[in-house]
C-alpha cells in the first residue's frame, strides 16, 4: 500500500514537472488569458488545476480541450480535475498554423449544438485555436457578422496576424468578403466556396515572427 502511494505521489510529481517545465506552465502562472466571450463561452489558454476549480464555482460545465488527447502532465492533470469538480472535458483536435479544413468546421457545429453550457474553450496559449474556435461558435451558433466574429482573433489575446496563425484571419476575411457581395450564410459558404488549399497558397507570414513564437516562446 505504501509503495503506491510513493507511486501515485511521484507520477504526479512527473505530471507537474511536465505541465510546469516541459509545456511552459510557468507562463500561464503568471497569465491565464481568460476571457468572457458571451453569456455562455468563455477562453483560456490551458488551466491549472486550482483554476478549474474556479471555474467550476463560475459554474462552467464542460471545458474544450482544443489539443486533442495528449499524455502529458497537463492533460493527465486536466482530466484528473475536470472529473474532481463534475466538469465535461472534450479532447477536440484544431490547428493554429493552417487553414481551418473543411471537415473541422462541420465537427465544430456539432460540438456547439450538442455541449453543456456554460463551456470554456482553451488551447496552449488561449491566442490563436481558442480565438478561431470562438470566432466559428459567433459564426455558426450565433449567427454573428463575420467582422463581430473577428475580433475573436486580436492583440488583446496574444494573437499576432503577422506569423503563421495569420491565416486565420485571412480564413474569416475570406468569408467577410464573400457575405458582403451576397450575404451568404456562413455553412454554406464553407459547403461550397470555401477552398483551404487557395487560402494557404495566397497567404504570407513573416519569418522572424515565426521564428519568434514557434523557437522561443515555442507556441503551437
Amino acid at each position: 500500500m505504501k509503495a503506491r502511494v510513493k507511486q501515485f505521489k511521484f507520477n504526479r510529481f512527473l505530471a507537474w514537472f511536465d505541465m510546469i517545465i516541459k509545456d511552459h506552465g510557468f507562463l500561464r502562472f503568471c497569465y491565464n488569458n481568460f476571457h468572457k466571450v458571451d453569456e455562455n463561452l468563455y477562453r483560456s489558454n490551458m488551466p491549472t488545476p486550482s483554476r478549474i476549480k474556479d471555474y467550476s464555482k463560475l459554474g462552467i460545465k464542460t471545458i474544450v480541450n482544443l489539443r486533442g488527447i495528449r499524455k502529458d502532465g497537463g492533460w493527465l492533470l486536466e482530466n484528473e480535475a475536470c472529473n474532481k469538480y463534475k466538469i465535461n472535458l472534450i479532447d477536440f483536435r484544431a490547428r493554429s498554423r493552417a487553414a481551418p479544413e473543411k471537415e473541422m468546421i462541420f465537427e465544430a457545429e456539432k460540438l456547439f449544438n450538442n455541449i453543456e453550457y456554460p463551456a470554456l474553450i482553451h488551447c496552449k496559449s488561449g491566442a490563436d485555436r481558442a480565438g478561431i474556435m470562438c470566432a466559428l461558435y459567433m459564426l455558426i451558433h450565433k449567427g454573428h457578422h463575420p467582422d463581430f466574429a473577428k475580433k475573436q482573433l486580436s492583440w488583446t489575446y496574444l494573437h499576432i496576424k503577422w506569423a503563421k496563425p495569420g491565416i486565420l484571419d485571412s480564413f474569416v476575411e475570406s468569408y467577410s468578403l464573400d457575405y458582403r457581395k451576397s450575404k451568404i450564410k456562413f455553412m454554406d459558404w464553407v459547403k461550397n466556396k470555401y477552398s483551404p488549399k487557395k487560402l494557404e497558397n495566397s497567404f504570407r507570414s513573416v519569418w522572424w515572427i515565426n521564428r519568434l513564437l514557434d523557437d522561443v516562446f515555442r507556441r503551437e
